[in-house]
């Protein structure tokens, strides 16, 4: 397992790409989701992310997956499980100070992080681990928020288009342009 998680932060830019992928299509599928009910979707989703995530990143199924905040090195994986940065006991070379055989969880992190397009995440601070979402699916948590911000901003919009419903008959979508002086059009 140890040799799969220094894999994928080596690869943390590919694995990135591979985890926005899997977040849209879960987007895509919240109103299947929704018909069939999340909570009988939990178990079946919940036991393929555990299978795919612990191979590659020793995960932990902790709920609250920040693989893509922290260079795809766990940080669960410590064991201090420290969410937020390494402890004052790195040893030199980057080595774990409980498992001085393991490089810190967190210089893993850092190493991933400059690999990622968006690894600049792992300045943002991270709540403490909400021990109730153990075992569930990350994965589905996440394509819910984000498809309920995405149909809340769609309301928004409509119902903005709908309280002014003569906004584009009165306002042009474009500026007419204004007429160019004599001088400018006459070549003298």
């Amino acid at each position: 397992m140890y040799r799969a998680r220094l894999f994928a932060v080596r690869h943390a830019g590919v694995f990135e790409r591979i985890y926005q992928v899997v977040e849209r299509l879960m987007i895509v599928l919240d109103p299947v989701f929704s018909r069939i009910g999340y909570s009988r979707v939990e178990r079946p989703v919940a036991a393929v992310e555990k299978v795919v995530k612990t191979v590659l990143f020793d995960c932990k199924m902790c709920g609250q997956c920040v693989l893509s905040s922290t260079g795809m090195s766990c940080p669960m994986n410590c064991p201090k499980e420290l969410r937020n940065g390494p402890c004052g006991g790195v040893r030199p070379g980057g080595f774990c100070e409980v498992k001085p055989d393991m490089r810190c969880v967190w210089c893993e992190a850092w190493d991933g992080a400059t690999r990622m397009k968006n690894g600049h995440q792992i300045n943002e601070v991270l709540p403490p681990v909400d021990r109730s979402l153990q075992g569930s699916s990350s994965w589905l948590r996440v394509a819910r928020e984000k498809a309920e911000a995405q149909r809340d901003a769609d309301a928004a919009r409509k119902a903005l288009a709908q309280a002014f419903p003569e906004a584009r008959t009165l306002e042009p979508a474009t500026t007419p342009l204004a007429e160019e002086p004599e001088r400018r059009i006459s070549p003298n």
